[in-house]
């Protein structure tokens, strides 16, 4: 009988070792997936420190065919206004669009891109009158500021 409590003994300790073996793997595995995790997130931060900005102010007017000093409130540029003057950043071919350009209530804009060349384009035009001084070329850099502003004339009269 006692060579087989010896051999249920090793038998046991073999499968402790095997636990011990797949619970050691585990915690490598597991170490290095926190490792590759953490580098894979610090590259986030790296692309944030190395984004330019693009910025500046929109200006459309008229929107009324009388201006006064200082304007009516009626003839401010609202929400509305803006997305009725649609601006846009596209690749620098003008084959894929990159972002839209939502303004705040004065105008003034600031988006984060990759540094690099895009097309700044005024998508449509309310009606054939009117004009803008786009679309632009615009060279982003590292970690610099690149300013446009974007004038919209509505040909109101």
């Amino acid at each position: 009988m006692f060579p087989v409590w010896h051999n249920c003994c090793v038998i046991y300790q073999d499968l402790k070792s095997g636990i011990m073996l797949r619970l050691n793997f585990k915690l490598i595995v597991s170490s290095a997936f926190l490792v590759c995790l953490s580098c894979i997130s610090g590259c986030d931060k790296l692309n944030i420190q190395e984004a330019g900005y693009l910025e500046g102010k929109i200006s459309i007017g008229p929107l009324c065919p009388v201006e006064t000093v200082p304007p009516e409130p009626g003839c401010l540029p609202t929400a509305e206004t803006y997305k009725a003057y649609p601006v846009s950043i596209w690749t620098s071919n003008g084959r894929r669009k990159i972002e839209q350009i939502y303004p705040a209530l004065d105008g003034t804009y600031r988006i984060e891109l990759i540094p690099g060349n895009y097309l700044i384009i005024l998508e449509r035009v309310q009606n054939a009158i009117g004009s803008s001084n786009l679309p632009k070329e615009v060279s982003i850099i590292p970690q610099k500021e690149t300013i446009l502003d974007i004038d919209i004339d509505t040909g109101i009269r």
